[in-house]
């Protein structure tokens, strides 16, 4: 297995009236890779006055960790209706800058947890790019708009970030949005070599060389969805970077979050 990393926001997360917690794509794809076993770097920005929350959950992960300072610190207020998640934006988190990549060091396989469309722009993610990265992004940072207040997808995203992706993560309302469907032709037509949608309880879709495979998932009664797609998508980077294909490095991911859904 190639050197992976994670990077991207933490985030102050508020479920259903609960206490806060520790949320964002960095800590629940360091969940999935430290089931696997996986050597990996999660990197993260979230404002000092955060730490004290959310730094104790990542730090028990067990992977090395690398703080990037910011000013403030992503945050959410949401709650399920069955698959369906209704969320609040409370606070947007701080932009990633080309400069910030350059502590990433020699890991080759990179996801990208964006929470908003702000926080990875496409220069970025062209520096991220550089020297063979193969970069797997998540549909948040193309469909969520930089604002507070309740949220509301779009399209309104800049072509220029996909030029830099090899592995495109969606959910199924993710790629309505953007391409009005999930068949084959509209996913393809992003001009992503991969493109991943997850279905919920219903598992996932895989669009490789222009070929569409469903993943079957047998559901998990009772489980709290929240960082699901974060597990799966670095279930499923982990499996690539070991040269699993397309389609078995999906099945590997839906395993893998199956097993943390039970736990």
């Amino acid at each position: 297995m190639q050197p992976l990393a994670v990077i991207g926001n933490l985030s102050r997360d508020l479920v259903d009236g609960a206490p806060p917690r520790v949320g964002g794509a960095p800590y629940w794809s360091a969940r999935a890779l430290r089931e696997l076993g996986a050597p990996a770097l999660v990197a993260v920005k979230c404002a000092d006055f955060d730490r004290r929350l959310l730094a104790p959950p990542v730090l028990a992960l067990g992977l090395p960790v690398l703080w990037l300072a910011a000013h403030s610190t992503a945050a959410f207020s949401f709650h399920y209706e069955g698959d369906r998640r209704e969320m609040t934006v409370d606070e947007l988190g701080e932009a990633w800058t080309p400069e910030d990549i350059r502590f990433l060091g020699d890991a080759r396989w990179v996801h990208v947890g964006a929470l908003a469309r702000s926080d990875f722009p496409a220069e970025t993610l062209a520096e991220l790019a550089g020297g063979g990265r193969q970069v797997s992004f998540d549909g948040q940072g193309l469909v969520r708009p930089a604002r507070t207040g309740p949220l509301e997808l779009d399209a309104a995203y800049d072509p220029e970030v996909l030029r830099h992706v090899s592995i495109l993560k969606l959910n199924e309302e993710e790629a309505r949005v953007l391409v009005g469907g999930v068949d084959a032709a509209a996913l393809g037509a992003l001009g992503v070599p991969e493109v991943l949608v997850t279905l919920g309880s219903r598992g996932s879709l895989v669009v490789a060389d222009g070929v569409l495979e469903e993943i079957g998932a047998e559901p998990v009664e009772g489980a709290d969805p929240t960082g699901a797609g974060d597990a799966f998508a670095a279930a499923y980077l982990a499996a690539r970077s070991d040269d699993q294909a397309p389609v078995a490095a999906a099945h590997s991911a839906t395993e893998l979050v199956a097993r943390l859904l039970r736990s």
